[in-house]
């Protein structure tokens, strides 16, 4: 079984040891030994049943934990619960699991680097990454997290907006990095929409739609990446972008706008061009203005940079990057391509390579890498 595959059974293990009396950090740390009892033994011996396998297993290390320090009666009593091995009922506990680790006893970012951690299936590195924060803080925040609610009840679930921080940050990851969970965060985000009424949560929604629509022509058929303004558009799942537009279009006219909806907007406008060179960037900047207006995040001010530099011209745009920390990640690299747009390939060409060095992933180090060769080569003839 693959890893993505292994990851996908953890929320309703996890669900499974909660419902039985564990609390959470101690179930969390059960299945987490239990997935790695599963790639020991499982490449000699798969199970019919994997589900139910881990499950088996993972409430047999809690119960190991337990009997560390419980007293001899209460162990018996989880004995006699022990779920026998087979099938396991396939609800899907992953949303309500979602809720609950957005747990009204832990701030909104321990809340979901928790959740990313414990249900979301990302390693600590990714969790960091997404955070801008050394992997080190981040495995701190995540083990006090865990502290905070041991042994709280889980009967108190949290606010929706940790819970769209958590599916946000979800797709992000699966939709460029290590693990593919993009589309079960799509999933999970329509069971949200479907529950609840909010134009928050509409916006996610259609965020995730319209960006998962570009997903077919984000990559080279040697794996390389493709930029957006070089992406063959008719690859782009139109039946997606429409869907994603209606809904979108549905939550502004409700005049309650946030960042999901103004991040759909701008994705909107791009899937709005038949061509790169139609996009409407005048518009995307004056959405990047109302982002930096809600959230002041530096990625968002980064990105207007890159907009700015279209709409404006490039100059434009490296003054407004010049307002921003260049220790910030991919910095660099928006300095290479706006100089490359300025027609000054020899400092663009350097800081592609040097952007290159420090990449988060191997795709974009190779991009990186490729463009700095392709500048230096245009330079020697």
């Amino acid at each position: 079984m693959d890893e993505a595959r292994l990851r996908s059974l953890t929320p309703g293990v996890l669900a499974a040891l909660v419902r039985r009396g564990a609390d959470f950090a101690a179930a969390e740390d059960a299945v987490q030994d239990a997935l790695v009892e599963a790639v020991r033994a499982w490449p000699a011996d798969p199970p019919r049943e994997p589900k139910g396998w881990l499950v088996t297993v993972a409430w047999r290390k809690f119960l190991d934990a337990a009997r560390a320090d419980t007293a001899r009666r209460r162990r018996e009593d989880l004995v006699e619960e022990e779920p026998a091995p087979g099938p396991v009922p396939g609800a899907d506990d992953t949303l309500q699991l979602y809720f609950l680790c957005a747990h009204p006893s832990l701030t909104p970012s321990s809340a979901v680097a928790l959740t990313l951690r414990a249900v979301g299936g990302l390693t600590t590195r990714q969790i960091a990454r997404a955070y801008l924060v050394p992997e080190a803080t981040m495995a701190q925040r995540i083990s006090r997290a865990k502290r905070t609610v041991s042994g709280v009840r889980f009967d108190r679930p949290g606010d929706v907006a940790t819970v769209l921080r958590v599916l946000y940050l979800v797709f992000n990851e699966g939709y460029s990095g290590d693990v593919d969970l993009a589309a079960e965060a799509i999933r999970l985000t329509r069971q949200l929409a479907a529950q609840v009424d909010h134009p928050e949560v509409a916006g996610l929604l259609a965020l995730m739609l319209l960006h998962h629509a570009r997903r077919a022509a984000r990559t080279a058929p040697d794996g390389a990446l493709v930029p957006l303004a070089e992406q063959d558009r008719g690859r782009w799942d139109t039946r997606m972008i429409a869907e994603g537009v209606g809904i979108l279009q549905a939550a502004l006219a409700r005049d309650r706008l946030g960042e999901f909806q103004a991040q759909a907007a701008v994705a909107a406008l791009h899937a709005d061009a038949s061509r790169a060179e139609e996009t409407d960037w005048v518009q995307i900047v004056e959405w990047y203005d109302e982002l930096v207006h809600l959230t002041d995040n530096p990625v968002v001010r980064l990105n207007r940079a890159v907009a700015v530099g279209e709409a404006d011209g490039p100059r434009a745009g490296l003054a407004a990057l010049a307002e921003l920390d260049d220790s910030l990640p991919r910095h660099t690299a928006v300095a290479a391509y706006l100089h490359e747009r300025d027609g000054a390939l020899a400092p663009a060409a350097q800081l592609y390579a040097e952007a290159a060095r420090t990449a988060p992933d191997l795709a974009e180090r190779d991009h990186l890498t490729r463009r700095a060769a392709l500048l230096n080569a245009r330079l020697r003839r």
